[in-house]
């Protein structure tokens, strides 16, 4: 029994797939699968039941992948636990980052961090926060950003970094476009276009509206991307709500639509998250530096 062997078995089992798990493990299929029959017959078991899609894990199969990931992770640990007796800051880093954070956070502070720590392997994953969490216990990654809260403390430790405000973005044929300011209370959910299911920004907003969405506008529309609703509010009576980190991307030719909340605070914080069992605590803290860093001396945001 190798290493290689459990790790393979580890990427079928989280992808249900021998030709997906053999792309993520830079190996061809052929090799993956006899890696993976050679330990099923020294074990004396059949670890996979290759009949279903997506593959499945036997009894045997979710007995050894239990302790496959414990095993990997304790390997893995010896090499990096050396690092940071050196005080070193190197190694492999894996990143997973929320879609409505990745496209307004990573540029700010990514090309720092790989100038400042050229030792650092780093993979950077876009992923929902359920995936993370899975992600997280299985040790498939290493370190997320994301909207905290909405992870089982349990399992994930959390750490906020820092708070996005929530700014409304409104159609200039909308009444609030005539609003200097404007309160969560003012927000009419019948015109609010919102992500789709999957995005914990979706929930955070319905939550601090307070509504499950009234249905009595003639147009239901959801996506999975921030900027799409915003070109449609454009040309639409309808309205959204975008963190600050995005309100701060909005063009010069779109400035005078966004509004911010008076009142009721809004905003969601933003976190790091990492497993209760995490130990790359060098490379933490030099992600969290760079973040912090690359964030101070930002631009409020203007009206005009």
């Amino acid at each position: 029994m190798t290493i290689v062997q459990l790790e393979y078995l580890l990427a079928v089992a989280d992808y249900g797939s021998f030709s997906i798990a053999s792309e993520h493990c830079f190996v061809t299929q052929p090799s993956l699968s006899t890696q993976i029959k050679n330990l099923e017959e020294e074990l004396g078991v059949i670890l996979l039941n290759r009949s279903e899609k997506p593959m499945a894990l036997t009894e045997a199969g979710r007995v050894v992948v239990e302790k496959a990931r414990n095993a990997i992770s304790e390997f893995y640990k010896v090499a990096e636990s050396i690092k940071e007796m050196k005080n070193e800051t190197k190694g492999n880093l894996r990143l997973a980052v929320i879609p409505t954070i990745a496209p307004y956070l990573l540029h700010r502070f990514i090309p720092d961090f790989i100038r400042q720590y050229p030792e650092i392997n780093l993979e950077i994953k876009e992923m929902f926060t359920k995936d993370i969490a899975i992600a997280l216990k299985h040790d498939t990654i290493d370190i997320a950003i994301l909207a905290g809260g909405f992870t089982n403390p349990e399992e994930v430790n959390e750490e906020v970094l820092f708070d996005d405000e929530f700014y409304l973005y409104t159609s200039r044929k909308h009444d609030l476009y005539k609003k200097s300011t404007v309160t969560i209370e003012d927000v009419d959910t019948s015109r609010l276009l919102l992500l789709a299911d999957g995005h914990c920004l979706r929930t955070q907003i319905l939550d601090l509206c307070n509504s499950k969405r009234k249905k009595t506008y003639n147009m239901a529309f959801e996506s999975g991307s921030l900027e799409t609703i915003m070109r449609i509010v454009d040309t639409t009576d309808s309205i959204t709500i975008i963190p600050a980190m995005a309100a701060a991307m909005v063009s010069d030719s779109h400035r005078d639509q966004l509004r911010p909340f008076a009142g009721k605070e809004a905003f969601r914080h933003i976190s790091l998250a990492v497993s209760r069992t995490f130990f790359k605590r060098k490379i933490y803290e030099a992600l969290k530096k760079t973040i912090l860093e690359n964030l101070q001396g930002e631009k409020e945001i203007s009206f005009h």
